[in-house]
């Protein structure tokens, strides 16, 4: 958790509320239309909501009592921040369980406003648009990809709207679960979590190569940077950002080398972090098929997603 310092007084000091399917991520910026949103405050508590996922596709009390705590230190740290405005949004571990609507009024009540429930497109929506605003007019067309714990979201088009995007469940957190048991990894599993993948990514390939031809193919999210801090290269830092690259044969190298060492293990691992390390294996295969399917052979990684998308949204109806 960090403090927030004293306050523009002619800026909006928004607390974005991003409840994931792995974090409850609050940020606390300071926003003005035609400035770049300054974060003065944030706070982050894994909670891995996967892991809470019962058979009939409920979180279960744990589950629910971590999230609420994570949502009350957040919400504490907004009060203390003096916000003016908070935009608490859910995404597909919410949006998917059976008890969600009663989760999402227990939080609604804590934060003490609605939380919108974010569709996978709407995610894609917003990850784009601060994806466009980041790398600017001058980058062209863009392909744009997420990896989220439950989905993956995926965007294309030439203006801050994009032309096509879409969400399929092949989020990191989702794909260990479902098919990554073993610790270290079972090479076969591995291999059936390829197939699998390639299988639900078909229709939304066929959908995307319609399209023109992206002019910058980029990645965000947590899983991406971890990715490309493990198997790409730095290129630049831009004030506080850095800005990473990263082939596909680097991360294809990577990925067999990552199924062999146990989850404790991978923390010693420059870009992976404790609480990444249960899913990253996963996360590595989505990533590498997900570029296979594209035929796209290098990313760039941007350093803004969703919780920039909607804040930056926000900012155009001020």
């Amino acid at each position: 958790m960090t403090a927030a310092p004293s306050r523009d007084p002619g800026a909006l000091r928004l607390g974005v509320l991003d409840i994931g399917s792995n974090t409850v991520h609050l940020a606390v910026v300071d926003a003005a239309p035609g400035a770049r949103p300054v974060q003065a405050a944030g706070d982050r508590t894994v909670v891995r909501v996967m892991q809470y996922l019962r058979p009939d596709g409920s979180i279960s009390p744990d589950g629910v009592a971590a999230l609420l705590a994570a949502v009350e230190s957040a919400t504490a740290l907004a009060a203390a921040s003096h916000v003016d405005e908070m935009l608490p949004m859910a995404t597909s571990a919410l949006r998917e369980a059976t008890n969600g609507p009663e989760i999402l009024a227990a939080i609604s009540a804590l934060v003490g406003t609605q939380v919108q429930v974010l569709s996978g497109v709407d995610e894609a929506r917003l990850t784009f648009l601060a994806a466009r605003r980041w790398h600017g007019w001058a980058a062209g067309r863009l392909l744009v990809l997420d990896i989220g714990g439950g989905s993956l979201e995926i965007a294309a088009g030439l203006d801050e709207e994009p032309e096509l995007a879409v969400s399929v469940p092949l989020g990191a957190g989702r794909m260990t679960r479902e098919h990554l048991t073993s610790d270290p990894t079972d090479p076969e599993q591995v291999e059936g979590l390829r197939a699998h993948v390639r299988e639900t990514l078909a229709s939304a390939v066929v959908a995307f190569d319609a399209l023109p031809a992206p002019d910058h193919v980029v990645v965000t999210s947590k899983t991406f940077r971890s990715l490309a801090r493990l198997a790409g290269q730095k290129v630049d830092v831009v004030g506080p950002d850095e800005r990473w690259r990263m082939r596909r044969g680097q991360l294809s190298d990577w990925v067999p080398r990552l199924a062999r060492i146990d989850a404790e293990g991978r923390t010693a691992l420059p870009g992976i972090t404790p609480e990444r390390t249960f899913q990253i294996v996963a996360g590595a295969v989505v990533a590498e098929e997900a570029l296979r399917a594209f035929g796209v052979d290098e990313v760039e990684v941007c350093p803004w997603a969703l919780r920039e998308g909607a804040i930056l949204r926000r900012i155009d109806r001020i």
